[in-house]
């Protein structure tokens, strides 16, 4: 049976942009060993005009074919990754679900030509498909790029998701049972996609290693003034207001220091009287080491709930691959993690363990950081993401790319 000659992945994000992302960074790791064209985000008319009157960030060019909407990303390991912008979308997902599902069948038609075309032009001819989780696209594009076989990789619970439950959670079962397989980020999710996909596996998200693990051999250079407690990320409603504001009110002699986009406006409202808390807008990747190599601590307090419950978060391994002793609250299952990270559910204890992950530094300990994170390197779950590809009837591993 012929092989797979290269992987597709259309994603529900940009391949730019100023935080890590899981489906970029597995695309950049198995680019290592296979051809990879990434699909950019769906732009929809709306987009485009935000981008003309310059409130919104888009490639305005790309997606009119003003300029080629093909790119190629080179990385320092020799590997490379196309990125291809497709052609502008209508907006849907506002729509009733009747002339939702007419219009999506619209968009769906114009990626497809252009794909194609793509396709020819980099001589992929019998491709793997990789969804990461995009239902919405990935049900009416089954069979249509001569794939021989199509994984819905879940990183995501997508019917608690805002603004994708809408649409998202009507096509997902029918495309969970229509896929070769799904992929999860975390082991309650795999369970919950078996129900209806009996070929589920879970690959948990991984870090960029070698570049958090700078922090640590910064921070080796100094000794910070003042202790910080970090949170790397977007923080919105899974942080937990009460946790973090008894933390700042008991813990005056602490800075804690918010890096990302704030999309819960009370976590503002709730924590800036406290002076020793500071936000910082988010950064690109490789701007955030010199920041926690300054962090003597670092949080996850997220609120435990049905959302969270389902989550293996990125921010957990890059906090240890930086050295850093990690506090966070028992929103999910953490086993992987025992007697490396401390769990605490309660304001008091959750400050108390704080205080101890604040002194918790000891050569030995930060060593057991770093290798743990190491060993959950992104390169370590593209292999593990291979070995659920080489079960699929359809799909071998091709040979690597010379």
């Amino acid at each position: 049976m012929q092989q797979f000659d290269s992987i597709i992945c259309l994603g529900q994000t940009t391949w730019e942009g100023d935080f890590q992302k899981a489906v970029v960074q597995l695309m950049t790791e198995l680019s290592v060993r296979h051809r990879v064209l990434y699909i950019d985000y769906q732009y929809t008319l709306k987009d485009w005009v935000m981008g003309v009157l310059g409130k919104q960030v888009i490639p305005v060019q790309e997606t009119v074919r003003l300029k080629s909407p093909l790119t190629k990303k080179t990385f320092a390991n020799g590997s490379e990754v196309h990125v291809w912008t497709p052609p502008l979308m209508l907006p849907v997902n506002w729509m009733p679900p009747g002339l939702h599902d007419f219009f999506v069948q619209q968009n769906i038609s114009r990626l497809i030509r252009g794909l194609r075309r793509v396709m020819r032009q980099l001589d992929m001819k019998r491709p793997l498909v990789i969804n990461g989780l995009n239902p919405v696209f990935g049900l009416p594009m089954l069979d249509q790029l001569n794939e021989c076989a199509t994984i819905y990789y879940c990183f995501d619970e997508i019917t608690i998701i805002n603004w994708m439950s809408k649409h998202g959670s009507r096509y997902e079962p029918d495309y969970l049972k229509r896929v070769d397989a799904v992929v999860t980020t975390s082991e309650t999710l795999r369970r919950s996609k078996s129900l209806l996909q009996p070929s589920a596996h879970c690959v948990k998200n991984g870090v960029n290693f070698a570049l958090f693990n700078q922090a640590f051999h910064l921070a080796q250079q100094h000794l910070p003034v003042k202790p910080i407690v970090g949170y790397l990320g977007t923080a919105d409603n899974r942080i937990d207001s009460d946790i973090v504001e008894y933390c700042a009110r008991t813990m005056p002699d602490v800075t804690f220091q918010f890096i990302g986009e704030v999309h819960e406006p009370s976590l503002t409202q709730r924590l800036s009287v406290y002076p020793n808390v500071i936000f910082t807008p988010p950064l690109q990747p490789a701007n955030l080491p010199p920041l926690l190599a300054q962090m003597k601590a670092a949080m996850i307090p997220f609120v435990c709930n049905e959302h969270t419950y389902t989550i293996y978060p990125l921010k957990i391994n890059e906090y240890l691959a930086a050295g850093l002793p990690v506090v966070s609250t028992p929103f999910s299952i953490l086993d992987d993690f025992d007697g490396v990270i401390e769990l605490a559910d309660t304001p008091a204890s959750f400050a108390q363990a704080l205080r101890h992950a604040l002194a918790d530094d000891s050569p030995q300990r930060l060593m057991e950081r770093v290798a743990m994170a190491q060993n959950n390197s992104w390169a370590k779950r593209a292999e593990e993401f291979e070995a659920v590809i080489q079960k699929l009837p359809n799909a071998y591993i091709s040979e690597p790319v010379s």
